[in-house]
């Protein structure tokens, strides 16, 4: 057995999962809204099945899918990108993430990660032969400075892996950040896979910044999104990779021997959904700050420690000002086998140094189901 892999523990998520099956809790653990997404969005796929075409599609993706992403990126993002040699579609982010670790890394390159971090990180950069080096990251702001960054960066690096918005912690990182990076990976020529799935699921008025747009890095970043995220329809895995001619060619050839190529009837409605006006987005982003502030403010009213979000489908707090006898594992056990609510402890993103504190909880549900959980939660602190 590959050691890599075989290793591996269930994922908390799975875990989570499962005891909120067995205790009959409300799943606030894995990120997945309890609604069915746009309808108009569902349709389109439907009617493309009936009535379009079912056998292979172009392995770089339907070029109607290709002009919208970049049509929707210039709109949206100020980005300007060629649909022929810039655009891949892919099945899912993780798949893209998979095709880019096996086509940029090779035994001994460095890779720089952040944690917390998306649990899928870690094991695909072993895979590929790198050497994770890791920025820990810590509440409630979440963000690296130049010392962080001068630790891990070393003339072996030849990958950074970023996720912004940043899942778990909700928070989106300001262009200062960005830039900040940009310029130790421009001085150790290294490349920049993004992994920007939440770029449409920012609250407060905030705008996600691609890192593809920050200088000197046009040529050596590797943009990555999700139909799914963007549309809340988690279950499609329709990703869009975004990249230089230089890199894209060999980051296609990674997609090749991986999936080939994505169901061409949820490519034609993912290239529909791109085209949809701006009141789509911008009501999807309303609809779950609206979410979010409710969750929030029915936490704090029990005492929580709620932690800021920006952005993505979650929101934590923090147990350390509680002074509790347990840590953030053992929190989210007993608050599903006692109070009947799934939550995830955010140190099941880390891989070393863990921050044993914060749970994290998904708000991206209906109102009666977050407050059925706000309810359950009502005695935890007493």
């Amino acid at each position: 057995m590959n050691p890599v892999f075989d290793g591996l523990p269930v994922t908390v998520f799975e875990v989570m999962s499962r005891l909120a099956r067995e205790h009959d809790a409300v799943n606030l653990g894995q990120g997945f809204p309890d609604d069915p997404g746009p309808e108009d969005v569902r349709r389109k796929a439907a009617d493309a099945v009936i009535n379009g075409w079912n056998q292979y599609p172009p392995m770089m993706g339907l070029p109607e899918l290709r002009a919208a992403i970049v049509t929707h990126y210039a709109h949206w993002q100020s980005l300007t990108l060629d649909a022929d040699s810039e655009v891949m579609v892919t099945s899912g982010a993780t798949e893209a993430l998979t095709g880019a670790m096996m086509a940029l890394i090779e035994p001994g390159d460095e890779v720089v990660l952040f944690q917390p971090m998306y649990d899928a990180y870690l094991p695909l950069v072993k895979r590929a032969g790198g050497v994770p080096k890791l920025v820990r990251l810590t509440p409630p702001h979440w963000r690296f400075n130049e010392a962080m960054l001068a630790e891990v960066f070393s003339e072996k690096t030849k990958v950074v892996l970023l996720n912004n918005p940043l899942n778990p912690a909700g928070n989106v990182m300001p262009r200062e950040d960005l830039e900040l990076l940009a310029r130790f990976c421009t001085k150790f020529d290294a490349i920049a896979v993004c992994d920007e799935v939440w770029e449409h699921v920012v609250f407060d008025g905030l705008r996600h910044i691609s890192m593809l747009a920050i200088d000197g890095m046009r040529e050596r970043c590797v943009k990555i999104g999700s139909a799914g995220k963007i549309f809340s329809l988690t279950g499609w895995k329709v990703g869009f990779v975004c990249a230089a001619p230089n890199l894209m060619r060999v980051l296609a050839k990674a997609h090749q021997f991986i999936t080939f190529t994505t169901p061409p009837n949820l490519q034609s409605a993912v290239a529909y959904g791109l085209g949809k006006d701006d009141g789509y987005f911008e009501g999807m982003r309303a609809d779950m700050q609206r979410s979010r502030d409710r969750f929030a403010a029915g936490l704090s009213s029990l005492g929580f420690p709620v932690l800021p979000s920006q952005g993505t489908y979650f929101i934590n707090v923090d147990l350390a000002p509680l002074g509790l006898n347990e840590d953030d594992e053992a929190f989210c056990r007993r608050l599903v086998a006692d109070h009947k609510v799934a939550a995830i402890p955010v140190s099941a993103f880390y891989a070393s140094d863990h921050v044993r504190s914060v749970v994290r909880f998904c708000f991206a549900k209906r109102d009666a189901t977050l407050d059925t959980a706000l309810e359950r939660l009502a005695n935890v602190l007493r």
